[in-house]
C-alpha cells in the first residue's frame, strides 16, 4: 500500500481529532535516552491509530518534539495532544501531524511548502523526508523563534519566511506538496496554482471555533480532485484569508 492509500486508511481509522489547549506541567531535567523512550511510545500509539508509512514513523521517531514546546509543558511533549506555544498558538497533535504527512505520500526528494510554521515542529518532521521545506508564518515572533530553533537543531533544508501564507511562496513554486496548518474557509487559489501537477495539498477547511474538515487535494491535468478525510480543529487562517472571508470574495 502506498503512502497516499495508507493515509486515506489512517484517516478513516482516526475518527474525530479535536485540537485541545492543554495545561502544562513543570519541566524536569531528563537525559536523551528518556526522551527517546517517550518518542518510541508515541510512535507505538501512532501505529495503533493507523499510521504505517515507514518514512513518517521514522520522522516522528527522530524529531525531538520536546525542543519545540515551552518548558512549562515539556513533560507532556510526547503525549498525543496539542499543546500551547507562544503567541496564543498551539503545536498540533502528533497524530494529526503524522496523518497530514502520510497522506502526502512523500518518498524523498520533494519540495514541500508549509503554511503556518508555528514552533517549527511539523516543518522538522517534513524535513526528515523531503529534500526542501519552505515554511511561512504570519506572526513575526513565531517566525523568528522557529527559524532560530530549526537552525540550532540542524535543519538546514528548511527555509522560514515571515508573511501571509494565503499568498504562498511564488518564487519557490511549484511545490510537490503543500501542508496548511491553519483553517481557511476555502482552498487558497495561490496555493492551488503553486502546486505542481501531480502534487498533493492537505488542509483544514471550516469556521473558527467549530469542527472543521481535513481535505486532501490532488492536482491533475484535468483539474483538482478533492477528498474529505476526517474532522479536525485548527486555528483560523488570518491575514488575506480573513479579508476574503469577510468580504465574501474568493
Amino acid at each position: 500500500m502506498n503512502g497516499y492509500a495508507r493515509g486515506l486508511a489512517s484517516a478513516r481509522a482516526l475518527g474525530i481529532l479535536v485540537l485541545a489547549t492543554v495545561a502544562g506541567c513543570g519541566d524536569s531535567a531528563r537525559d536523551e535516552e528518556a526522551w527517546e523512550e517517550d518518542r518510541e511510545r508515541l510512535v507505538e500509539s501512532l501505529v495503533e491509530n493507523g499510521i504505517d508509512d515507514p518514512l513518517v514513523l521514522a520522522a516522528m521517531r527522530k524529531v525531538p518534539r520536546h525542543e519545540f514546546v515551552p518548558a512549562s509543558v515539556r513533560g507532556r511533549a510526547y503525549d498525543d495532544d496539542a499543546l500551547p506555544i507562544d503567541q496564543d498558538q498551539t503545536i498540533s497533535q502528533p497524530r494529526v501531524v503524522a496523518l497530514m504527512t502520510q497522506v502526502l505520500g512523500l518518498r524523498g526528494g520533494e519540495r514541500v511548502l508549509e503554511i503556518g510554521t508555528g514552533s517549527g515542529y511539523h516543518a522538522a518532521v517534513l524535513a526528515q523526508i523531503a529534500a526542501e521545506v519552505y515554511t511561512i508564518e504570519i506572526v513575526p515572533e513565531l517566525a523568528e523563534s522557529a527559524a532560530a530553533r530549526l537552525d540550532r537543531l540542524g535543519y538546514s533544508n528548511v527555509s522560514v519566511r515571515q508573511g501571509d501564507g494565503y499568498l504562498g511562496w511564488p518564487e519557490k513554486a511549484p511545490f510537490d506538496a503543500i501542508v496548511v496548518t491553519a483553517a481557511p474557509s476555502h482552498p487558497p487559489p495561490a496555493l492551488v496554482e503553486q502546486l505542481k501537477e501531480g502534487g498533493r495539498m492537505v488542509l483544514p477547511i471550516g469556521e473558527s471555533g467549530e469542527v472543521q474538515d481535513l481535505y486532501l487535494l490532488e492536482k491533475g491535468a484535468d483539474g483538482v480532485q478533492t477528498k474529505r478525510l476526517v474532522p479536525v480543529r485548527f486555528v483560523p487562517m488570518v491575514g488575506e484569508a480573513q479579508k476574503k472571508k469577510d468580504s465574501g470574495d474568493r
